[in-house]
C-alpha cells in the first residue's frame, strides 16, 4: 500500500505492507542511484532484533552506526558522535541516511540528514508502531536536559518504507506505547473508529490485517493534515493532542521510564476531561476512555509521582505556549479537534480532577 505525502516542501510516499523492505527500497532505484554512499542508523536493540532480516532484504552497500538505544541516543553527545561518523566516513551532500529504528532513531537521523552539510537526502525505515506517526511528516529533534525535542527542524524524508514483518518482535510495552498514538489518530479524525477500538479486542493482540489496516489509517490522518501544514502553523497542532500534559510527565519521569505512548495516553485522558470544559465532551464518555486504557494495560502511577508544581516548570516550556500561555488540543466532539488558550490555575484545576478520577476509577 502508498500513501501519498504531499508536503509543501515536497512530495514522497509511505509504503506500507508485509515483508516489503527489498522490493520497496529496490522501487526506489532513482534515489539510490544517486548517492555516493549509504549510511544505516540504527540502535543496538534493532540491530540485534533485525540484523538478519535487514541485510538479507536491503539491496544496496551500506554503513552502519548502531547507536545507544532509546532517548538515550537523542542526546548533543550522541548527535555530535554521529556527525562525526558521517565525516570519518567522507560523506558528500549526495550521501544518504538510512533511519532505521523506532521514533528516537528516526528524530535523530531526520535531525542529523538535515544538519549534515545544511542538508542530506534521509529515508525512514520504521520498526515500531508508535513510528508510523512519527516517522511521517518530517519532524526531526534530539533532546535537551531541559526539555523533550527543543532542538530540532522540520525535514522530510524521500521517502517512508514500513515493513510490518518488524513488528513482530515487539514487547506488549512497545505495542502498547504505539498503539497510544493510533488512538490519538481516531480520537482527531473519526467518532466510528475510535468506537470500533473501544469495543474491539485488547490493542496488544489486535490481528496482524487489522493492526496493519489502523497503521495505514493513522498515516493517512497525519498526511492529509501535513499537507494542510507542513510546519505547524495551524492544523498540524491537532496531532499534539494528548502532548502537552503528557510530554511534561514523560519529562519530569526522566525520558524513557515512562513510555512515550504511556505518557500519551495520560495527557489523552487530561485532554478530555478539559474537553468536557470546552468542548461536548461528556463525562460519561472520559470515565468510558479511562476505563478501556486501565483495561489495556496503561499505567498511570506516574500521575501520582509528581505535584502539579513540578510538572508546571515542562508544561511552561511546551512549544506551543504562547506568550506564557498554554495551548492545548482539544475535541468539540470526536473527529472535532481545535486549539484552546488555558490559563495555568484551571489547568491545575483538571489535574486534581484527573487525580480524584483516578482514585474512583481504581477503587
Amino acid at each position: 500500500m502508498r500513501i501519498p505525502v504531499r508536503a509543501a516542501s515536497h512530495s514522497y510516499a509511505v509504503t506500507i505492507g508485509k515483508g516489503i523492505l527489498n522490493e520497496a527500497v529496490k522501487s526506489l532505484h532513482d534515489v539510490f542511484a544517486k548517492a555516493d554512499k549509504v549510511i544505516v542508523l540504527t540502535d543496538e536493540n534493532v540491530w540485534a532484533a533485525q540484523q538478519d532480516y535487514f541485510e538479507a532484504n536491503f539491496p544496496h552497500a551500506f554503513q552502519v552506526m548502531v547507536m545507544p538505544a532509546g532517548e538515550t541516543c537523542k542526546t548533543f553527545d550522541n548527535y555530535n558522535a554521529v556527525q562525526t561518523f558521517l565525516l570519518e566516513q567522507k560523506c558528500t551532500r549526495k550521501s544518504l541516511v538510512i533511519a532505521f529504528g523506532g521514533g528516537a532513531v528516526g528524530d535523530l537521523a531526520g535531525f542529523v540528514a538535515a544538519t549534515y552539510m545544511r542538508g542530506i537526502p534521509f529515508i525512514q525505515v520504521p520498526t515500531t508502531i508508535l513510528a508510523h506517526d512519527s516517522a511521517v511528516g518530517g519532524k526531526t529533534a534530539i533532546n535537551h536536559v531541559l526539555g523533550k525535542n527543543m532542538i530540532g527542524a522540520f525535514y522530510q524524508p524521500v521517502a517512508v518504507v514500513y515493513d510490518t514483518n518488524f513488528l513482530l518482535t515487539l514487547s506488549e510495552k512497545e505495542v502498547r506505547s504505539g498503539m497510544a498514538e493510533v488512538i490519538k489518530h481516531a480520537l482527531i479524525s473519526d467518532a466510528q473508529w475510535v468506537e470500533e477500538l473501544l469495543e474491539g479486542e485488547y490493542v496488544t493482540e489486535l490481528p496482524e490485517e487489522l493492526m496493519a489496516n489502523y497503521l495505514a489509517h493513522g498515516v493517512q490522518v497525519k498526511a492529509n493534515i501535513v499537507e494542510q501544514d507542513e510546519t505547524e502553523q495551524s492544523v498540524r497542532k491537532f496531532l499534539n493532542l494528548g502532548h502537552t500534559y503528557g510530554h511534561a510527565i514523560e519529562a519530569a519521569a526522566g525520558y524513557g521510564r515512562v513510555a512515550h505512548g504511556e505518557a500519551v495516553m495520560i495527557g489523552l485522558v487530561y485532554c478530555l476531561l478539559l474537553s468536557e470544559r470546552y468542548g461536548k465532551i461528556n463525562h460519561a464518555f472520559t470515565k468510558r476512555f479511562l476505563h478501556f486504557a486501565e483495561e489495556n494495560g496503561y499505567p498511570f502511577a506516574a500521575v501520582h509521582d509528581f505535584t502539579f508544581e513540578q510538572l508546571t516548570e515542562y508544561l511552561m516550556k511546551d512549544k506551543k505556549a504562547d506568550y506564557g500561555q498554554l495551548q492545548f488540543v482539544l475535541l468539540e466532539t470526536i473527529g472535532k479537534p481545535f486549539v484552546q488558550k488555558v490559563e495555568l490555575m484551571e489547568c491545575k484545576e483538571i489535574d486534581e480532577q484527573f487525580r480524584q478520577l483516578l482514585v474512583e476509577v481504581q477503587a
